[in-house]
Parts: C-alpha cells; sequence; structure tokens
C-alpha cells in the first residue's frame, strides 16, 4: 500500500514553526518580515497562486503586499517597480509572479532583483550560491521537494533518482540538491530530446516529474516500490469544480499509485511546500539568518 506525501500538512507544520519565529521577533521588538508579490496580466493560474501566498502571509504574522500591472505594462515600468522595492528598507523579499507577457524579458527581470530580497531563489548569484553548496535563497519548489522527502523520512543516499525536465525553476535545481552531499542521490535529467524515457524513468528509485505534460508518467514507466513526486500542475476546465476548473499532474496518479511506496498527489503535494519555502527565504532575509 502506497503513502501519500501531503504537502498541506507539511507545509501546515513548518507554517507553525515560522509562526513561532515571528512571535518572538515580535515580542522581541524586532522587524515583521514583509513580503511583496508584483502580478502582471490575468493569468488565473497567478493570480490563485498569488492570492493563496497572501493568505499564507497572514497565518503566519508576516506583512505583505500585492502590486498588480496589466498586461500592457512596460519592460521598462516593471523593472522600475523592482529597483523600488529593492531599495525599499521595508521590504525584506519580493517575488515576480512567472510568467510574464511575452514582451517582458523573463531573464532581465529575474536579474533586476537584489540577490538578497529573492524570495523565489532564482537570481543567478542565488543559484550559484546553490551550485557550490554554501548557504543562500533556494529557488522555492525544489526546496519544497527536498523538506517533503527529508520529513517523510525518505532514503536518497545512493538512490537512482530521475529527473524529468530541465528547467530552471524545477528541473536542474532539484537535481543538485538531491546530488549534494547529505542527500548522495545519483540523479539523472532527462528531457524531450531524451531518447528511451521510458527505460531510464523505469530505473528510478526516486522520480521527480516536472515536465508540464499532464499525464506524462504512466503506469508502466514505474517500478514496485517507487517514490514519485509529481511537480506538474496544468490548468484544465472541468464541470466537477466550483471554479470551472482543475489541476492535472504530469503523472497519471490512479494507475501509478498502486506501484508506488510514496507519492504526492495533485493539488495538495508539491504547490503548499514552494509557498511555504517563499516564506522560509522571506524569513531569513529579514533575519540575515
Amino acid at each position: 500500500m502506497y503513502t501519500i506525501i501531503d504537502g498541506k500538512k507539511i507545509a501546515s507544520e513548518i507554517k507553525h514553526e515560522i509562526a513561532e519565529e515571528v512571535a518572538k521577533l515580535s515580542i522581541e521588538g524586532k522587524k515583521i518580515p514583509h513580503l511583496v508579490a508584483i502580478l502582471v496580466g490575468n493569468n488565473g493560474s497567478s493570480e490563485t497562486y498569488v492570492s493563496n501566498k497572501v493568505t499564507d502571509c497572514k497565518e503566519v504574522g508576516f506583512k505583505s503586499s500585492l502590486i498588480k500591472f496589466g498586461n500592457d505594462v512596460t519592460e521598462e515600468v516593471l523593472l522600475n517597480k523592482i529597483y523600488e522595492l529593492n531599495n525599499d528598507t521595508d521590504v525584506d523579499g519580493f517575488i515576480v509572479q512567472l510568467p510574464l507577457p511575452s514582451h517582458i524579458s523573463e531573464n532581465k527581470v529575474i536579474e533586476a532583483i537584489d540577490p538578497e530580497k529573492d524570495a523565489d531563489g532564482f537570481h543567478p548569484v542565488n543559484l550559484g550560491r546553490m551550485m557550490i553548496g554554501i548557504p543562500g535563497y533556494l529557488p522555492a519548489t525544489p526546496y519544497g521537494i527536498v523538506e517533503l522527502i527529508k520529513r517523510y523520512g525518505i532514503e536518497t543516499s545512493g538512490k537512482n533518482c530521475v529527473v524529468i525536465g530541465r528547467s530552471n525553476i524545477v528541473g536542474r535545481p532539484v537535481s543538485i540538491l538531491l546530488s549534494q552531499k547529505g542527500m548522495d542521490a545519483s540523479v539523472t535529467v532527462v528531457h524531450s530530446r531524451t531518447k528511451n524515457i521510458k527505460e531510464i524513468v523505469k530505473q528510478a528509485d526516486i522520480i521527480i516529474a516536472a515536465i508540464g505534460s499532464p499525464y506524462f508518467v504512466t503506469a508502466d514507466m514505474v517500478k514496485i516500490g517507487a517514490v514519485v513526486i509529481d511537480v506538474g500542475t496544468t490548468r484544465i476546465k472541468s464541470d466537477e469544480t466550483k471554479s470551472g476548473f482543475k489541476l492535472i499532474g504530469d503523472v497519471d496518479f490512479e494507475n501509478v499509485a498502486p506501484k508506488c511506496s510514496y507519492i504526492t498527489p495533485v493539488p495538495g503535494g508539491v504547490g503548499p511546500m514552494t509557498r511555504v519555502s517563499l516564506l522560509r527565504n522571506t524569513l531569513m532575509a529579514a533575519t540575515k539568518a
């Protein structure tokens, strides 16, 4: 029988830990962490995600702000707002919600953020620090994945881990974190150009599916007893929900789960951990711990 990795439960535990630290800061008369989110356009998934982040901040006692721009905002206006936040001493951490409209360079935006306020952990300075194993702000989703694995006591040392997807946001950084000392997994990264993906994935003790393709991982790709972490969140229309949409993962959960030892659901798996990792990065920025 498989165990569901409950991201909501673990995120709730971590939020409780953060709230205790914030309460302590307050008692000591120290600054309360302030997280700012910039949202561009009307992407439904992004709007939901950012509103959840605002709720998370309230739960742990953070100050939070939301800055919204229309789809037609110029790159210059957005960059000016980022420079303003970089220089605002009241702001400890901020994120620019991705994806951005096509006329704005995501790389320019990411590089414009002060690495010391980079709550998402996407800046090249923070990715470089992660690469060589020195403290910094870790990318939020990989950070959350590693924390889930640790808190469920899942063995990674010497295990064969396959990461499906090579994005700079999830695939690449999580492959680095899992191979570092302390985690010690042997990591293979596969992607759209990889030959024999099915055969490679089937050898994995741990599968991280982060390719953004619904139901990509099928039961015939998974060996008995594997650990499966599903990072995929594709939003599709549905008559089954009030919102008219539902989230679909990269894994065919119904057929894959019976073969697993551990598996994350979508939603309720990696998503809550991504959000709580932003809070941890912001707390670290606020306390310079």
